[in-house]
């Protein structure tokens, strides 16, 4: 079997937003050139940043994070076989693609939310069908209606969907909150796992860390999802529901782990050894883990590996599928394991 790519990205384009309808094109995500050239930001690959997206009236970054060493088409997915052929030539058997402008908060606004969500996971549906056995994806739920939500995972189920996006934070609430439970059943009468990804939906947390380049903005929030779902006993209340924690490394396990034992000692609870199996959670790693450290506590099982596929940023690593299997860190097994084995159960594939 080949490997699985447990995180790549899709870089969002102007066709992503065709399948808004009529009745609501004054949502759609519009593109703003930036015209003073003798001010252009740098992007993190030392491109100009020239073009920005505006959604609900907000400006966001849309060069920011490109690999520029990925042709257009492939990291747009508009050119579907040169994807397919760069996936060939890295080794990648099947690429589970992720957001990008949806990484951070975009808006407040329900029917925003909902329209271009509904745009976003109609367009993948489509990329899907070109690639079915290759290219799967991650739906988008319009969480601040959430009685629309059962229906579109339903949609994205039958359209090539292995998972259900979600970001540490989600409408400046944490995912432990009985809000978000609907969204839980939904997912879990699916089968489609619950994947917490390196983002933020708090407009409160993102404007403290606005300037910061560190992990505050879209990373810590993840890791204390992690935590909060383990000590508020969603597991127990969900126990079909796989839930995934997806580029924020694996150098926090045996941190939040070491956490939890603690808190759960205070109260006279025990905690298992294998907790992140019992509790059906997985976590991806980085080639730049301490694998032989962190690997053990999340267990062999649980650890999957992405490459951020279309980035370029401090999680990226185009090369993780064969750097993960030549270094050496892990055993041959446990790195099958990884590459494969352990990604295919956690998306069902």
């Amino acid at each position: 079997m080949g490997a699985i790519d447990a995180d790549a990205h899709v870089i969002e384009c102007e066709a992503t937003f065709d399948y808004i309808d009529a009745a609501h094109r004054g949502l759609k995500p519009r593109v703003m050139v930036d015209k003073d050239r003798g001010r252009l930001r740098q992007g993190n690959a030392g491109n100009l940043q020239k073009e920005y997206w505006v959604v609900d009236g907000r400006i966001h970054t849309k060069e920011l994070n490109l690999d520029i060493n990925i042709s257009k088409g492939s990291r747009e997915l508009t050119d579907v076989q040169a994807r397919l052929d760069h996936m060939d030539t890295l080794d990648i058997d099947v690429q589970v693609i992720y957001p990008t402008l949806f990484l951070r908060a975009w808006t407040r606004d329900p029917l925003t939310d909902a329209v271009i969500s509904n745009s976003y996971n109609r367009w993948m549906a489509d990329v899907w069908k070109q690639a079915p056995d290759r290219l799967r994806w991650v739906v988008i739920p319009p969480l601040l209606s959430m009685d629309k939500v059962a229906g579109e995972l339903e949609f994205a189920k039958e359209n090539g969907a292995v998972g259900v996006f979600v970001r540490g934070l989600e409408d400046d609430r944490r995912l432990d909150n009985p809000y978000f439970f609907p969204l839980f059943d939904a997912a879990q009468a699916l089968g489609l796992p619950i994947c917490f990804h390196a983002g933020n939906g708090s407009f409160a947390v993102r404007d403290i860390y606005a300037s910061e380049a560190g992990i505050g903005r879209s990373r810590a929030p993840v890791i204390v999802a992690c935590e909060s779902l383990l000590l508020a006993k969603l597991p127990e209340r969900f126990p079909g529901l796989r839930w995934g924690f997806l580029e924020v490394s694996s150098q926090w396990v045996p941190y939040v782990l070491n956490d939890v034992m603690l808190r759960k000692r205070r109260k006279g609870e025990a905690m298992s050894e294998t907790l992140f199996a019992d509790n059906n959670i997985f976590v991806a790693c980085q080639v730049t883990d301490d694998l032989d450290f962190t690997v053990p506590y999340a267990g062999e099982d649980q650890v999957v590996i992405g490459t951020d596929y279309g980035h370029s940023d401090n999680s990226t690593e185009i090369e993780a599928m064969r750097k993960l299997k030549g270094e050496g860190k892990l055993a041959p097994g446990v790195v099958d394991k990884i590459l494969s084995t352990n990604a295919r159960v956690f998306y069902g594939l």
